[in-house]
């Protein structure tokens, strides 16, 4: 795994600080990084990775997709769920490589739907494979997988969210930029206070991933018939709010811990 270099660093984090209205209090990382919430940071960012490529998938088979290919995409993500969800299958025998977008029609698709499922597509690939380095990294630990609950963070941003279209799918979309910047975000918190094989890896999170909030951004700039900079302020201040305010639970995407 390449090293990232500290301008890189830099370069990929300033649009990210720029978009989130805070950064990551230091009592969360004080929390994340005692030796005993390793297991339980892990298995949160692990059901993490596999929530964005669920979201991904929803705006292709809400959107893009017809009947038949919905179904299809439905399959890509079953092994995963199976694992995740219901404890079933051998995580070693999950892999990316039959995911393409070589099942969608794309010959009566706009600009903007073909520009979701480019996006989209390459978003899926990404997290499950990040998924699955995840569960190389707990393996290598001697961590077995055990479901946890999930944080108050998504539901929170997502209860934001307008009822009716297209203003849903722009809110969709603008709560998918958040997640993903954050997500990058306390990578680069994270790095510098674990091993050195899980520093290189968020490091790696960092780059293969910063540019997922700016692709959701672009997406819902396109589709709205509006400026999106109000709705974008909005969610930025319910986000940071869910960040800086205390939370009785630890996760990857929690906010103060109630006992500091």
């Amino acid at each position: 795994m390449s090293a990232i270099s500290s301008s890189e660093i830099s370069s990929l984090l300033t649009p990210v600080t720029a978009f989130l209205q805070c950064s990551t209090p230091d009592a969360w990382v004080d929390e994340a990084t005692k030796e005993e919430n390793l297991k339980i940071l892990l298995t949160d960012h692990l059901i993490c990775e596999l929530k964005a490529a669920q979201s991904a998938m929803y705006l292709l088979r809400r959107y893009v997709a017809d009947e038949k290919t919905s179904k299809i995409l439905l399959g890509w993500l079953k092994p995963y769920e199976d694992f995740t969800y219901r404890h079933e299958g051998d995580w070693q025998s999950l892999n990316t490589k039959h995911l393409s977008k070589s099942v969608f029609n794309v010959s009566g698709l706009d600009t903007v739907k073909k520009d979701m499922l480019d996006k989209m597509v390459m978003l899926i690939k990404e997290e499950l494979h990040h998924f699955y380095q995840v569960l190389e990294i707990m393996h290598r630990l001697g961590f077995e997988y055990k479901s946890v609950t999930s944080s108050r963070y998504a539901n929170g941003l997502l209860r934001q969210v307008r009822t009716y279209e297209p203003e849903k799918l722009v809110d969709k979309l603008i709560c998918g930029a958040y997640i993903e910047a954050r997500s990058c975000e306390r990578f680069a918190k994270l790095a510098p206070h674990v091993s050195d094989e899980l520093g290189k890896f968020y490091m790696s999170l960092l780059r293969s991933e910063a540019r997922h909030f700016e692709d959701y951004l672009t997406l819902a700039a396109n589709i709205s018939s509006t400026d999106i900079t109000e709705r974008v302020a909005l969610f930025g201040e319910v986000e940071k709010q869910l960040i800086v305010s205390e939370d009785i639970e630890f996760r990857f995407h929690s906010g103060i811990p109630s006992a500091a």
